[in-house]
């Protein structure tokens, strides 16, 4: 992996305190091309680059030094900060862009096609397992605006996938109260910051944890997320005093049943009246 790396940084360029010949080293080229023309939140810049507040700052200076960026507060928000690309600054977002393409084609361009097939395929595995070891899974309050947002759209799914549609008024009995501790929690899994799954934990009794209302997004399905989720639930659930977790799912979530057989999960009879579960399955912790 460190070989790797090395080769990467010397053959992209990274190392040169002029990336690109543009003049500037490879931080302040990547915040340009991040802000991009439609701009950003620096908190979406922090998330997405993984900067800490204070590189962050020291690198919008430069570029507002450089005439390159504006800061400020967004209309309406004046909590929030947001990095805008000057005229001159979308003229460099312009020329890094061509300029990388120029990079891009100088690596493929003197290989064969089959060798050019085989680094491109390589590079989207490489990205799609980096993207995997990203995933962080964290426990978060259940009424945040995230988490809202990540179980609007497991109910709409939901809705879509169902043979009998979804029905929120039969179907979501459980409330936030139930995924707040000392009752149960609420993990939300992010991807660079962005929330792309949740999953909640409440007790179903006094030695068993029920979890609910697990989605991943589709963008970050294939990345090991479910899995992931599953596993920081079955830690945190004996602080809670559970000695098992149970969970049930609809027939039509065939990939989430393969999951739970594949993670231990025994198929046990009905426990609860989930008018929408088909299958019901319960694992020892």
């Amino acid at each position: 992996m460190r070989s790797f790396n090395r080769a990467v940084t010397r053959r992209i360029g990274a190392l040169e305190d002029s990336y690109l010949s543009r003049g500037r080293p490879l931080g302040e080229a990547r915040l340009i091309f991040e802000i991009g023309p439609e701009g950003a939140g620096l908190g979406v810049l922090r998330s997405r680059l993984g900067l800490d507040s204070g590189y962050l700052s020291r690198l919008l200076r430069s570029l507002e030094a450089q005439g390159l960026v504006s800061v400020g507060k967004l209309d309406g928000d004046a909590r929030s900060r947001h990095a805008t690309l000057t005229d001159k600054g979308r003229a460099e977002h312009a020329a890094y862009d061509a300029l990388s393409d120029d990079l891009a084609n100088s690596i493929l361009g003197p290989l064969s096609e089959a060798a050019r097939g085989r680094l491109v395929a390589a590079m989207a595995e490489v990205e799609h397992l980096l993207a995997a070891a990203s995933i962080t899974v964290d426990q978060e309050a259940a009424n945040t605006e995230d988490a809202r947002q990540c179980l609007a759209h497991y109910f709409n799914e939901l809705d879509a996938r169902f043979e009998e549609g979804f029905n929120q008024a039969k179907g979501n009995a459980a409330t936030e109260d139930e995924f707040t501790p000392p009752r149960g929690t609420f993990v939300i899994a992010r991807l660079d910051g962005s929330p792309v799954g949740c999953a909640a934990l409440r007790m179903f009794d006094a030695t068993t944890a029920e979890i609910k209302r697990m989605w991943v997004a589709p963008s970050a399905r294939g990345l090991g997320v479910a899995r992931r989720i599953l596993h920081k639930l079955e830690a945190i659930a004996p602080g809670f005093g559970a000695m098992a977790v149970c969970l049930d799912t609809n027939r039509a979530l065939k990939e989430a049943q393969s999951l739970y057989r594949r993670e231990g999960y025994k198929e046990v009879g009905r426990f609860n009246d989930n008018p929408y579960a088909d299958h019901w399955f319960e694992k020892r912790l």
